[in-house]
């Protein structure tokens, strides 16, 4: 059996530990978490500052193979209302802060943020940062469409501090694209990125996925070989994860006969993995390559990458904030997700009330074992003390990555695991062994994506 069918299956993607299903939300208590969101902000709030997601969702047209919370809809007018609703959810989240914030990273995300108008997202920005202190060096970025984000919007977003941009790009094979519904030529590639490097952007990420319906490695190859003409600063290069079972009518537009598979989608990641190195990039993390002189790879290199619901960034920060619909926020000791509704989501914060839905209280297993996890995802090793090895979770772990040791995927030392170059492009795997909460509740049902 190849390492590749081997490893074929179903994992998390460790944006958090615990992941989204299994948090405990029978458990949580609201009341518990505003009871310590004021005490849990000051004591992270001075160390690092905080990150702040805010979540765009509106789109014009459905991508069918996101997996994304949006809202398809051509009528602009919904734009003030979510904006005034955003707002209010912050207000209501400086009534618990003891302090003034102190931001350290901002992303908006979605959806399309630049569905929004420039003017709109500069009066939302404004009067976040008019109650807040947004520090030095902060990082501030924005998911765009090719297609819609204007010069206007880059320089006003530039204006408020905004200096990374990541442009979803996924293929630009004209096939592919028809089948997922996003028809976006490369010129309109080029046109952003120009236009933003002219304003002053000094990161740019591109967006691709391999294993989309109808992926050739001479579709792949081509789409690399027109990206690299650009030389963004940063290429995320994601696996498709096709989860119709969750995503609804959206991902069954195309059937699992058109997906790539098995051997044949891995060929895809290594045929972009190959073109990414010829041109100097550097795999700094799962799914994630930068050139040499971007802030992520010096930060991977300088012990200082992090990763969190937003995904890699170079700053650690313990607290993020997250607002707009179905938004997640990590308040160091607790998960907790907005409503997923729109209209449930404007209702309660029309009502006076965070936005909240769900939550995990993370107990002191969850901590050790999400240091691990991070560590893994953030720097391909980690170490324990002896603490760590009285934990049954650990060692569990550790009995869990022999196999993968016998394989050639990780190196297993007293005190310290370290991931080989063999076995990175199985970092979910590895990041698997150490999952207590997954391996004591073996899920029955898809829940999860291939792993590789």
């Amino acid at each position: 059996m190849t390492l590749l069918k081997k490893y074929q299956v179903a994992a998390p993607r460790y944006t958090s530990y615990p992941t989204v299903p299994y948090w405990e939300t029978g458990a949580f208590q609201e009341s518990e978490w505003l009871e310590g969101l004021g005490p849990s902000f000051a004591s992270l709030n001075g160390e690092d500052g905080i990150s702040l997601y805010i979540h765009l969702p509106f789109c014009e047209r459905l991508c069918t193979y996101c997996g994304c919370n949006k809202y398809i809809t051509v009528n602009h007018d919904h734009e003030i209302p979510y904006i005034n609703t955003i707002l209010e959810e912050w207000r209501l989240y400086l009534e618990y802060f003891p302090e003034r914030p102190r931001i350290r990273e901002v992303h908006l995300g979605g959806g399309t943020p630049t569905f929004f108008s420039p003017a709109n997202l500069t009066r939302l920005l404004n009067a976040i940062f008019e109650t807040a202190d947004v520090l030095p060096g902060a990082e501030h970025s924005f998911e765009g469409h090719p297609n819609n984000t204007t010069a206007e919007h880059m320089q006003a977003l530039y204006d408020l501090g905004f200096r990374r941009m990541s442009l979803g790009i996924q293929d630009l094979d004209v096939n592919v694209q028809t089948i997922i519904n996003r028809i976006q030529p490369f010129e309109n590639v080029r046109r952003c990125v120009e236009e933003a490097r002219c304003i002053g952007y000094t990161s740019i990420n591109f967006d691709l996925i391999y294993g989309l319906p109808l992926q050739t490695l001479k579709s792949i190859k081509s789409t690399f070989i027109q990206c690299m003409h650009l030389l963004p600063e940063r290429i995320s290069f994601y696996s498709y994860a096709h989860v119709p079972w969750i995503k609804g009518n959206g991902q069954r537009l195309f059937s699992e006969k058109d997906l790539p598979a098995g051997d044949e989608k891995r060929a895809l990641y290594e045929m972009g993995k190959s073109i990414l190195e010829n041109y100097f990039y550097t795999e700094i993390g799962m799914d994630h390559f930068t050139l040499p002189d971007d802030s992520l790879f010096k930060a991977a290199e300088n012990g200082s990458l992090h990763r969190n619901f937003m995904g890699y960034t170079d700053h650690r920060t313990s607290l993020l904030i997250g607002l707009g619909v179905s938004a997640i926020s990590d308040t160091g000791n607790a998960y907790t997700q907005n409503e997923k509704s729109l209209a449930a989501y404007q209702e309660k914060v029309r009502q006076g009330k965070l936005p909240v839905f769900r939550g995990h209280m993370l107990t002191k297993e969850d901590l050790r074992l999400r240091g691990h996890i991070l560590n893994l995802m953030c720097r391909f090793e980690t170490s324990w003390n002896r603490q760590d090895t009285e934990c049954d979770a650990i060692t569990e772990g550790l009995q869990r990555l022999q196999e993968m040791e016998h394989d050639g995927l990780v190196d297993v030392e007293p005190g310290k695991v370290t991931v080989t170059q063999k076995g990175k492009p199985y970092i979910r795997n590895i990041c698997m062994a150490f999952d207590a909460r997954l391996w004591r509740n073996v899920p029955q049902t898809e829940l999860f994506s291939n792993a590789v």
